[in-house]
């Protein structure tokens, strides 16, 4: 039985990073036509840089997640802070004012849960020697 679990616990790690591994390289080539877009319009804007700026942090994420095995919950929590300024930088003005108010809502709603996490992570750290992913 112990054979079993070890080896379904080896097939599912090696799935893990394999799909980790697609991640980044569909992240990276996301980049690369990002940067191609760029200098075959020769211009940069604002949304370019914000979008390069979530595959940064999509990567971050990945060398994240394989260095330390766990998934901190900010991560995620910033891309789409990222995300909700570029949709709301590149759509304003076709938007309602009921459209703006409900992304910038979120967006302080994301921020918010960021520094409540982050302060829940100071003043209550988990123990040292206790595993919870266990």
């Amino acid at each position: 039985m112990h054979r079993v679990k070890h080896a379904s616990i080896q097939s599912l790690k090696s799935i893990e990073y394999l799909v980790l591994f697609i991640i980044a390289l569909a992240t990276i080539f996301a980049i690369g036509e990002e940067i191609l877009h760029m200098f075959a319009i020769k211009t940069v804007e604002l949304a370019d840089l914000l979008l390069l700026f979530i595959y940064l942090e999509v990567l971050a994420m990945v060398v994240n997640y394989i260095e330390s095995g766990k998934l901190p919950i900010r991560m995620p929590l910033y891309i789409a802070i990222v995300a909700l300024a570029r949709y709301l930088i590149l759509d304003m003005k076709g938007m309602d004012d009921w459209r703006i108010l409900a992304i910038s809502f979120s967006t302080i709603l994301l921020a918010t849960t960021v520094i409540v996490i982050r302060w829940g992570q100071l003043k209550m750290p988990y123990p040292k020697n206790q595993d919870y992913d266990s």
